[in-house]
């Protein structure tokens, strides 16, 4: 509304006035450079006093003692002996063994119908406790094993053994079928011939199992260095290889 206006030059100026007070306002352009140089210097650098004193959680995706299983499935004499490099194979698992008991890390092991197969290699039984036997391929016949890790909280499974394409294979896909983390210890693992070996391990990666090492599975469960612990891994790590 415009009000009462004396003269015509009164009015003219009070048009004018309401006009200027009703334009839209243009936006203002704010100069963020120096927001952006703060940032560079200030802002990186407390970030990094923050970690100074801080460190970064450990990521859920590597395993500790406090959440992981070893699985020995089925390395028994009158199998393992035909599958290629089982010296080799043999030799990590029983550093993955050593290491586990060394920084306490759970360990178990199966048995696939011992009346034929025979009995675990004697350097792996005699660092395990009693081996239940099985009929089916899978380990997850031996739900007892899993149902005591449960009560552990321990719901990764590092799994070695013979043969990936039946036995490990098998046992992998149920494990993770019932929600667990599983961890593949690709040189302390084999078959007879090696397509079997190579599609297994590439369809047990497909469906979401982790693929490692046996010197990268002793570093991850040790952590961190400067301890007794460590001096033990490190000595397994150093162990020279057997001869095949």
């Amino acid at each position: 509304m415009i009000p009462f206006c004396s003269t015509p030059d009164h009015l003219s100026q009070v048009v004018a006035r309401n006009s200027t007070e009703h334009r839209p306002k243009m936006p203002v352009k704010v100069d963020i450079t120096g927001l952006q140089s703060w940032w560079r210097t200030a802002g990186v650098a407390m970030l990094f006093k923050m970690s100074e004193h801080e460190p970064l959680p450990r990521s859920p995706e590597l395993m500790s003692p406090a959440d992981t299983g070893l699985l020995v499935v089925d390395v028994q004499g009158k199998l393992i002996s035909l599958v290629p490099g089982h010296r080799r194979i043999v030799w990590n698992i029983r550093r993955l063994l050593d290491g586990a008991k060394v920084l306490g890390v759970a360990a178990a092991a199966t048995e696939q119908y011992p009346q034929g197969l025979g009995p675990t290699v004697p350097e792996l039984a005699e660092r395990l406790g009693p081996i239940p036997s099985k009929l089916s391929f899978s380990c997850g016949e031996r739900g007892e094993l899993f149902g005591d890790w449960d009560q552990r909280g321990l719901f990764k499974v590092l799994v070695v053994g013979i043969e990936a394409h039946v036995c490990v294979q098998q046992t992998v896909l149920d494990l993770m079928a019932a929600g667990r983390r599983v961890y593949l210890a690709i040189d302390a693992i084999g078959s007879r011939a090696d397509i079997d070996y190579q599609i297994a391990l590439r369809r047990m990666d497909s469906a979401g199992a982790t693929l490692t090492t046996t010197e990268a599975a002793l570093f991850e469960w040790c952590a961190v260095a400067g301890t007794p612990q460590f001096k033990e891994i490190s000595r397994l790590v150093r162990e020279p290889p057997p001869g095949e």
